[in-house]
């Protein structure tokens, strides 16, 4: 092991791996101190956070990997034909060159593709064939929706198919429809197309070269595979870990007639986790539906919870529980080339919401499933002994010596008495730990909410929804134009909207009793923060410092709601599971390896839409069904362009290093050719146009001079030309701040348009937008270099004017800008609610704003705006012409991760 990496906490083999929550003091740096919201953040958090390095995308040092040493993942045997070949060898004879065999043709295929992936019903599609002349003139070889069926069945590439089992439970007799887990796992492990994203054998990465700051994001890079790979090692070398991610989640599959279904979905850990979060690349799959019934046969409210639970418990064990065998010995497995390696199917997480968390792991609602914290401290915040496996194994096994004993052991272990769990025999599993953390339930649907109600009760949700009406429109910001206090069955997605702008409704408000609202908005800002912190891609020892460090203030101030009379308590699980964050992304990686987003998605495509391709008779068997046959298809798909894929791969893309031409795309053609001063004064705002062009054509031909010498020699020049074509948005990729280089470029657009009528002949108040403008040293990080304006217009100077404006030989930016500035930000951010307050900015005292003309490449980013409102937000104040009427603003750090860590 290399020097400076830390010593694993797993010293000897044992069958079941305590892989329980790492606590303070074990293996883990003293917390930071609290920070002092007066006092400016470290100028090194943006390389802790960010691992940016002058603005330019900085690509991980690969010598900063540790990889666990040994054998594991290693290959056992020679390798065979990979997935594509065998299934080509599957193939009825047909000709070589008909690529889509056995379709006769592409036309064939793409019709056979559009039907079951996008087509209308199997009678519909009959239908359609059946007009006489379709068939015929399409040359196809099937005449109806059943025979293209039969090909699909013979065919096409195999995939698992689903099996019907009866379960009785309390007298009843319940089907569960399941597929063979080994099977799934293998057609995961064995994708061709996931091969370039996967991970055979854990690895420990490093912030710095000294090995110091431990990274975590995928999860090979998290310590449970560490600890589990060194426990296989010991007992038989050259293991490679399958780790098992389970989820599920009932779901409605109808708005009106209350159907539902209950699917259980199964990944891999290995599969890199931006390819597992997108449902295209089906790297999720279905491996069950349970029972969705209520038991409501059964009289006795306990009663009915224990069969529910033995009911699911019974059902998952059918499912998972018969890996039992291959998770302890291995089992030969090929990946998507052919290579064989031993492979270990593990559970390793469950993802869920709290009553599923309590339904695997067999706790009473109301406590953790993770510690043994008492329900009535669920609001302290502070360490609580892990649940202990071993025990907890014990009490389940006296199951068989007599209902009493068995109820008091399951009472002492502080458990229910549920009969065989699904995970008693897997081996190398700890259900407590698997339990990970839940975003979208835990946090948007959990404590966000709640908070919203809270804020409601303490300022009113009156004068909360008037600023709503009232803020700026922004990319990316929604505009909750009738305010937030009458939505209905509030998303995920609308709580995630809420968080952009949630300080802008309570900051300088005043509590109705007239006391101090400082404590109310230190807390809200505390949770912000922990929010926004966990859902980093990419985490350090120091970021997971300042997420626990939010967590600490969130604790040290919602205290205030109870003075206020709005809370009696803070015993809420979910506000408890937030304390378990750290340690978890510790054990798997970050909080999207298991984000419950990912899950509620899966349900459109095999549960919503599998239940409205059917009749509604016996709908399950016709949904598994459908799905095997849209899995099928998916899997040809693939094979088929699977000649491209394997064909040599071009040399790869030099890494980009920012180039502004890259990060920002321009229409090709101007929305308007040629835009005069006069108009741009009128309709663009831009009253100062040909001042702020003048100066800059100045500074360009003479670079020595100051901006005030410019100045003043622009007084006297009269530009030969009095037209410009303008653009009306401006497009711009951003990287991902921390430098994830896997993640995709985030999307930001700058409108910049004036007044104008839409179809219906309404007016439609102009929009011009504000930005980041980077002064010459902005890093994206924290908002050193960086300087808020207001984008007027966006133009470029037609071939005689540049001729007429420059040297023949001067090459300028295509794009010009002409901006109106804001005060630079202060040395510091406000306290309690640590945003930057800017104002406009004037030049002398003839209370006329201060512009300047740039190049568009000068723009970072888009930036929202809060308007300072006061104690009564203005009622002639409106969306349309906040940015005009208002003169001091908040700088908005929530609008995006990015802008999270620029702005701070």
């Amino acid at each position: 092991m290399a020097d400076g990496a830390p010593q694993d906490v797993v010293d000897a083999p044992q069958d079941v791996v305590d892989a329980g929550p790492l606590h303070e003091g074990q293996d883990l740096p003293a917390p930071p101190p609290i920070h002092d919201p007066t006092v400016p953040l470290p100028e090194n958090r943006a390389r802790e956070e960010g691992f940016v390095r002058d603005g330019e995308r900085q690509r991980r040092d690969k010598r900063n990997v540790v990889h666990f040493p040994g054998l594991a993942g290693a290959p056992i045997a020679q390798p065979a034909p990979g997935t594509y070949d065998q299934h080509a060898a599957r193939l009825p004879p047909h000709d070589p060159s008909n690529e889509w065999a056995p379709f006769s043709n592409k036309l064939e295929w793409e019709i056979a593709r559009w039907a079951k992936l996008r087509g209308p019903t199997s009678t519909a599609f009959t239908e359609l064939l059946q007009i006489e002349g379709v068939q015929d003139r399409l040359g196809l070889s099937f005449k109806s929706s059943k025979d293209l069926n039969k090909i699909i069945d013979s065919s096409l590439p195999e995939v698992p198919e689903f099996t019907t089992e009866e379960i009785e439970i309390d007298g009843q007799t319940y089907e569960v429809f399941l597929r063979d887990a080994l099977q799934c796992i293998k057609l995961l492990y064995g994708n061709p197309e996931f091969l370039p994203h996967m991970s055979f054998a854990p690895e420990r990465h490093y912030a710095d070269e000294d090995l110091t700051i431990p990274l975590y994001h995928q999860m090979h890079s998290g310590r449970w595979w560490w600890k589990v790979q060194k426990v296989l090692e010991e007992l038989n070398p050259g293991a490679t870990v399958l780790p098992l991610i389970i989820s599920t989640d009932k779901t409605l599959i109808t708005q009106f007639r209350n159907h539902s279904a209950y699917p259980v979905y199964l990944t891999l850990g290995n599969i890199a986790k931006e390819i597992r979060r997108q449902p295209s690349k089906h790297a999720q799959i279905l491996v069950g539906y349970l029972p969705t019934t209520r038991l409501l046969h059964i009289k006795n409210q306990e009663a009915r919870t224990r069969a529910t639970a033995n009911l699911f418990h019974a059902c998952m064990r059918r499912i998972i529980g018969a890996l039992s065998d291959q998770s302890r010995d291995g089992i030969p497995m090929a990946s998507g080339d052919g290579v064989f390696r031993r492979c270990h199917p593990i559970f390793a997480a469950f993802v869920g919401d709290y009553p599923e968390q309590a339904l695997v792991a067999c706790v009473k609602s109301g406590q953790c499933p993770k510690c043994e914290v008492d329900p009535d401290d669920l609001g302290v915040f502070e360490d609580s002994a892990p649940r202990d496996l071993a025990s907890t194994l014990r009490a389940l096994r006296t199951v068989d010596r007599g209902p009493e004993l068995f109820f008091a052991e399951c009472e002492e272990a502080r458990i229910k008495p549920v009969d065989h769990p699904f995970w008693e025999d897997l081996s190398f599993s700890n259900v407590f730990t698997a339990i990970t953390p839940d975003i979208l339930h835990q946090m948007y649907q959990g404590m966000v909410k709640h908070t919203v109600e809270w804020l409601h009760k303490a300022f009113g949700a009156a004068e909360m929804d008037e600023r709503c009406k009232r803020l700026p429109r922004n990319h990316g910001a929604r505009l909750f134009s009738s305010g937030i206090s009458h939505l209905s069955r509030v998303s995920g997605q609308e709580h995630k909207d809420m968080c952009r702008i949630l300080m802008a409704l309570i900051v300088d408000l005043e509590l109705p009793d007239g006391s101090s609202p400082a404590r109310v908005v230190r807390a809200v800002r505390a949770l912000l923060d922990f929010l926004y912190l966990a859902q980093y891609p990419s985490h350090s020892e120091n970021t997971l410092g300042y997420l626990e460090e939010a967590l600490q203030r969130f604790h040290d101030n919602k205290d205030v709601f109870e003075e206020l009379g709005i809370r009696e308590h803070f015993n809420i699980p979910k506000l408890h599971g937030l304390s378990h964050y750290v340690a978890s992304i510790k054990l798997f990686g970050t909080t999207d390896n298991y984000n419950t987003e990912a899950t509620e998605r899966l349900h459109i495509d095999y549960a919503k839409d599998a239940y409205r391709s059917t009749n509604h008779k016996d709908a399950f068997h016709q949904m598994t069904r459908w799905l095997v046959r849209r899995e099928q298809i998916w899997q040809h798909e693939r094979y088929i362009s699977w000649p491209a894929a394997a064909a040599p791969a071009a040399a790869p893309p030099a890494a980009r290093d920012n180039d502004p031409h890259e990060r920002i795309h321009m229409t090709r053609l101007p929305s308007a050719k040629s835009v005069s001063f006069t108009q741009l004064g009128a309709a663009y705002g831009a009253v100062d146009f040909e001042k702020a062009l003048a100066q800059y054509i100045v500074l360009e031909r003479n670079s020595g001079l100051s901006e005030r010498q410019a100045s003043n020699v622009a007084e006297g020049i009269k530009l030969p030309f009095r037209s410009v074509a303008t653009y009306h948005k401006i497009k711009l990729s951003i990287p991902d701040a921390q430098d994830n280089e896997d993640l995709p470029d985030a999307r930001d657009a700058v409108h910049i348009r004036p007044g104008h009528f839409d179809t219906r002949d309404r007016r439609v108040p102009g929009r011009f937008d504000t930005v980041l403008v980077n002064t010459g040293d902005g890093q994206n990080a924290r908002v050193l270099g960086y300087r808020v304006a207001q984008v007027r217009v966006v133009f470029s100077l037609a071939a005689k004017a540049h001729a007429a404006a420059f040297p023949a030989q001067y090459r300028g930016p295509e794009h010009l800008a002409y901006i109106e500035w804001f005060t630079p930000f202060a040395a510091a951010a406000e306290p309690d609610h640590l945003m930057y307050k800017i104002s406009r900015a004037y030049r002398g005292g003839a209370r006329r704003r201060a512009f300047a003309v740039i190049p568009v490449e000068q723009i970072q980013r888009s930036v929202h705006l809060f308007p300072v409102f006061g104690r009564i937000a203005p009622r002639d104040w409106t969306s349309g012409n906040v940015l005009e009427r208002c003169e001091k603003f908040y700088v908005s750090s929530f609008l995006d991760r990015h802008t999270y860590i620029t702005v701070y």
